[in-house]
């Protein structure tokens, strides 16, 4: 009889043991959620609207409208010219899609804990505000930004504010562009031309120009070429990276698990756009010191080996590509 009761007190005691246990977790959890610590899923926690006009959250939705409307605050139409710092009308959101969160369109989730941050290009440690600086003289065609500035601290308490349930080491899926099969040859571009109009004339139009936004200082489809689009020392105006960035996102709207364009249609329209004219980066031969550290399909000399520029434009990288890995020892992935 006692062992019965023994056991009886044991089977009762493993099953409190097991409630309480299964309590203190839930109630861990609800109290990690409601305090801000356990990482969210839901896009709600990425939506500007929510946030109230505390004076933290008011310079947060300033970095917010800085990286929607580029143009309208710190681009060449804007009514203050000692903040004309952007040269073209491109808005950050043009790629960063989606208000810098879509996945695999160089998404800005985790971004400032990935900062200090190591740079070929410029062959050196560098901070946050360096990097957003690199966009503004590049992508946005124009000169830097004080770092100390009302705009430059804004768009970083966005980008911290997009990174707040990231990992620490702030490296996240969707990070970047996905990767693609490079044919092994070099870019078609008539093929590239046909791809460019069957998929992509309904939004940039016939001549590349873009559509503005209705009401708005920035396009609602950015120019891909000409003199309001992103300059040669752009990383978009690499095939490698234009074609990885096209094959997840366009024609827009289109999501990288389920892409419209092959791998080669992406590298030819790639090859096709960056062809054509856009504006020229000062001083861009002093990018990549070390010049063994340049992509491959950087479109702009100096190299470190004797390929030609066109075939650093438009290919075959392969054969460049095996080069640095026999003569540097170097793997290259783009």
């Amino acid at each position: 009889m006692k062992d019965g009761i023994s056991v009886l007190t044991k089977k009762v005691l493993n099953q409190v043991l097991i409630f309480s246990s299964l309590m203190v977790l839930t109630g861990s959890i609800v109290l990690l959620y409601c305090f801000d610590i356990f990482p969210k899923e839901s896009k709600s926690i990425y939506d500007i609207t929510l946030l109230d006009d505390s004076a933290e959250n008011e310079i947060i939705k300033y970095g917010h409208d800085l990286f929607i409307e580029t143009p309208k605050y710190i681009g060449p139409d804007n009514i203050n010219s000692n903040l004309s710092y952007s040269g073209n009308r491109l808005a950050c959101n043009n790629c960063h899609l989606q208000s810098g969160t879509k996945p695999y369109a160089a998404p800005l989730i985790g971004i400032v804990k990935r900062f200090p941050q190591y740079r070929g290009r410029e062959n050196k440690i560098g901070s946050i505000e360096e990097r957003i600086n690199g966009c503004m003289e590049r992508s946005l065609n124009g000169i830097t930004m004080p770092p100390n500035s009302k705009e430059m601290k804004a768009i970083v308490a966005y980008l911290t504010w997009l990174s707040r349930f990231s990992p620490e080491d702030g490296k996240v899926s969707g990070q970047g562009f996905v990767k693609i099969e490079v044919p092994n040859r070099a870019v078609n571009i008539e093929k590239g031309k046909q791809v460019f109009e069957l998929n992509c004339i309904v939004c940039h139009g016939k001549n590349g120009q873009g559509v503005k936004a209705s009401g708005r200082y920035t396009y609602k489809y950015p120019p891909l070429w000409g003199n309001d689009s992103y300059n040669n020392g752009a990383g978009m105006n690499r095939v490698i990276t234009a074609a990885q960035f096209i094959k997840a996102n366009m024609p827009f709207g289109t999501t990288f698990d389920s892409p419209i364009l092959s791998d080669e249609e992406a590298y030819d329209v790639a090859g096709y756009i960056n062809q054509q004219k856009r504006p020229s980066k000062p001083h861009s031969e002093n990018d990549f010191p070390d010049l063994k550290k340049k992509p491959v399909s950087t479109p702009y000399p100096p190299y470190a080996d004797t390929f030609s520029i066109s075939q650093h434009q438009l290919g075959p990288f392969q054969p460049i590509i095996e080069f640095y890995k026999q003569e540097y020892n170097i793997v290259k992935t783009k």
